[in-house]
């Protein structure tokens, strides 16, 4: 068994986490580098990182927001940041691929569920497509239906995880 260590972001994490965005997601859907900086500058303490010997290997990032639903100017401006929100967002959830299936990226979910319960979230939301709903049901999440998002022209579906 492989040992991971999940921690928070560092500034100097920005290089490794836009190469692994970058394979992850299609160029339409991948954050840029600019934007990662932002979040990191802006709401660190809700972007975790995992590491597999030293060197990072996934993520997972997103804002705290009253909306209910993940809308596309959330992954655009930190602006739309809420630090005392209700709900916080899933924007996404990364592991590079000869690090997948090893169950990387339930450890990066579950660390970011607790931290949503520790900081008094209501919720925990995200968007997915279609083939990924049944994984994030796996954690409680609820299929809310087809999202309002077009996030880099896909189709999205709107999930919900209520806490506690």
């Amino acid at each position: 068994m492989i040992e991971i260590t999940i921690r928070g972001v560092r500034p100097e994490d920005l290089d490794r986490i836009t190469e692994i965005e970058s394979v992850c997601f299609p160029a339409t859907e991948a954050a840029q580098r600019e934007s990662f900086r932002e979040r990191i500058a802006a709401f660190p303490e809700y972007f975790l990182v995992a590491e597999a010997d030293g060197i990072l290997i996934g993520f997972i990032n997103g804002c705290v927001t009253n909306s209910a639903v993940i809308y596309d100017e959330l992954f655009h401006s930190t602006s739309h940041h809420i630090p005392d929100g209700k709900n916080l967002t899933v924007f996404g959830l990364d592991v590079i691929p000869e690090y997948r299936n090893l169950g990387i990226a339930a450890q990066l979910m579950n660390h970011f569920i607790q931290l949503a319960k520790d900081t008094g979230r209501r919720s925990v939301i995200l968007t997915c497509k279609e083939r990924l709903v049944h994984y994030y049901e796996s954690f409680g999440y609820v299929n809310n239906g087809i999202s309002g998002s077009t996030h880099g022209g896909s189709q999205w579906f709107d999930m919900t995880l209520v806490l506690g």
